[in-house]
């Protein structure tokens, strides 16, 4: 047994400083950023904010309207070969990636969605445990059998474990082991690192050797994906944020919702809600949909009802606008200078939340 013996930090025990700024207003703030990526050698220039690879998240009609603001979808492993066409037509290959695990049937599948469409650049292999042997050799042999295509690896939250993906061939490693609303990791398994620190530490080290990092998971507000860029992240992966749009595919449901009572005789006043689902994708419903419930595993997700939100271009305006205004608080004329000028202060509450919920 090993106690580490300094504190690590969360979104919420930190907020940014403000600094003096010369930018006239928010519009001013550029968020694009351009990486060319260690392996591939391939250029990216967007605005780096991915949709989780999760469904109800990373569908190809999410690929599509974020597209439109040039952020990233990172596609459920079970995007059929099929469903691709329109997609790769509409907006190419360069703002989605396909999705792999690291079993023999998800290699297969992965080879025929890039023999049929060598357009598309990117491959996300993404699965729960990102510290195993077999995953790293599975990302060693990705990249020798697709030597030109950006790879995206992961779950990890260690500066060694992120090199060691990097060395092995990963252009990006995803970080973040249980932040996530629909993850309940840290509960079963008592695993995990808190994602602020996550970020800072593996950012370091990816950029030591080149790479770059996605912090996935964990963001609940616009101010949670300033502050994950803030600590050094390259992309923020968001999955509840986007859940219960229309893209994302799910069956919208109804429910009573409470609003108020009547002053006459004391009932409750209900109206109907629309609500969506969104699950973990280790959760028991996600496992039974993607090959069968392992009675040797535990569910390490949520099963949730969500609100139904409407089309995703007014919460990516929301998210955009709150990164500009965030940008401007410290100065940062794009998004590359935001970690440049954050500095974290350390905070025991972060909101006045008297009015929460009334």
């Amino acid at each position: 047994m090993h106690l580490a013996p300094d504190v690590k930090l969360d979104f919420k025990d930190v907020l940014i400083r403000p600094k003096r700024s010369t930018l006239n207003s928010r519009k001013d703030v550029d968020l694009t950023r351009t990486f060319t990526f260690k392996h591939s050698g391939w250029e990216y220039t967007g605005v780096p904010i991915m949709a989780a690879n999760m469904d109800g998240v990373g569908t190809l009609a999410m690929a599509e309207a974020l597209y439109e603001h040039r952020m990233f979808t990172c596609l459920t492993k079970d995007t059929l070969i099929e469903d691709l066409a329109d997609t790769v037509s509409k907006i190419g290959g360069n703002y989605f990636a396909v999705g792999s695990g690291t079993s023999d049937q998800d290699y297969v599948n992965l080879q025929g969605i890039l023999n049929a469409y060598p357009e598309i650049h990117y491959i996300c292999i993404d699965i729960a445990n990102g510290y195993s042997e077999h995953f790293a050799a599975y990302v060693s042999k990705v990249r020798d059998k697709y030597p030109t295509h950006t790879i995206i690896a992961g779950n990890v939250v260690t500066a060694e474990m992120t090199e060691e993906l990097i060395l092995r061939g990963a252009d990006i490693v995803k970080v973040g082991i249980g932040p996530g609303s629909v993850c309940t990791t840290r509960i079963q398994t008592g695993v995990g690192y808190p994602q602020l620190s996550a970020i800072i530490e593996c950012a370091d080290a990816a950029h030591g050797l080149g790479g770059h990092i996605i912090a996935d998971g964990g963001c609940t507000c616009p101010g949670d994906v300033a502050k994950a860029f803030g600590a050094g992240a390259d992309f923020v992966m968001l999955g509840g944020m986007l859940a219960g749009h229309d893209e994302g595919g799910g069956e919208q449901k109804y429910r009573w919702k409470k609003t108020g009572y009547c002053t006459d005789d004391g009932e409750d006043i209900l109206e109907t809600e629309t609500v969506v689902q969104f699950y973990g994708m280790s959760s028991q419903a996600a496992q039974e949909k993607h090959g069968g419930f392992k009675d040797y595993r535990a569910s390490e997700g949520r099963v949730v009802i969500v609100p139904y939100r409407g089309p995703v271009a007014v919460t990516a305006k929301e998210i955009l606008g709150g990164l500009r205004s965030t940008c401007s608080y410290v100065g940062a004329s794009t998004l590359k200078e935001l970690s440049k000028r954050t500095t974290f202060v350390q905070v025991t509450q972060q909101v006045n939340n008297i009015f929460n919920g009334k």
